[in-house]
C-alpha cells in the first residue's frame, strides 16, 4: 500500500501536543496520547518527533509565536506612545483571553526548569522580546520590563485575582527611565 501523502501531519501533531498539554498538563504528554488527538498513527509521531522533548520544543516554539506576534501588534518598534501603557495592556489582553493557553504557555516555558532541551527555545523568547522592547528603551530596562511583566502575569495566574492593568501600567512606568 503507497504511503499517503499528509504535508500538514507534522503541524496536526504539534497542534495535537498542545491541546494535550493544555487539558491533561506536560505529565499526560505522550507519543501515544498526541497520536491519539492527532488522529494519526502512532509511529508518525514518533518520525517527526523521536523524543517528547522534540515535541515539546516545537509546541513551546509555536506557543511562543503566537504571544510575540500579539506584543509585536501591541509594542510596535517604532512606537512612539507611553511603554508602560503598551505593556501593560498588552499584558491584560494576553491574560483576558483564553486563560487554558495563557496556563498552557507558562507551563511550556517553566517545563525549562527541569527540560534542559527546552532551555534554549525559553532563552530564544527572552532574547527576542528583549530585543524587541529594547528598541523602546534600553537592553537593561528592557529585561527588567521583562521580568516585572513575568511576574504580574505569574501571580495574576497563581493567584485568581483579576488583572489590574493600572497597577502594571504603573509598575512597569517605575522602570523606565
Amino acid at each position: 500500500m503507497p504511503r499517503r501523502y499528509d504535508p500538514e501531519r507534522r503541524q496536526r501533531i504539534i497542534d495535537a501536543a498542545i491541546r494535550v498539554v493544555g487539558a491533561k498538563g506536560i505529565a499526560g504528554l505522550s507519543h501515544r496520547s498526541v497520536a491519539a488527538e492527532a488522529d494519526v498513527p502512532l509511529g508518525s509521531t514518533t518520525y517527526h518527533f523521536a523524543t517528547l522533548d522534540e515535541l515539546l520544543v516545537a509546541a513551546l516554539r509555536q506557543t511562543n509565536e503566537g504571544f510575540a506576534k500579539m506584543l509585536a501588534e501591541r509594542t510596535p518598534e517604532g512606537g512612539r506612545g507611553d511603554l508602560a501603557t503598551d505593556l501593560a495592556r498588552a499584558a491584560g489582553d494576553w491574560l483576558g483571553g483564553d486563560r487554558t493557553g495563557v496556563e498552557l504557555e507558562y507551563e511550556l516555558y517553566l517545563a525549562a526548569l527541569r527540560r534542559p532541551a527546552l532551555r534554549p527555545v525559553a532563552a530564544e523568547w527572552t532574547e527576542e522580546t528583549a530585543d524587541r522592547l529594547a528598541a523602546r528603551t534600553d537592553q537593561v530596562t528592557a529585561r527588567a520590563l521583562l521580568a516585572l511583566l513575568d511576574g504580574i502575569c505569574l501571580q495574576t495566574l497563581l493567584t485568581g485575582t483579576p488583572y489590574d492593568e493600572g497597577y502594571a501600567r504603573e509598575a512597569l512606568a517605575r522602570l523606565i527611565p
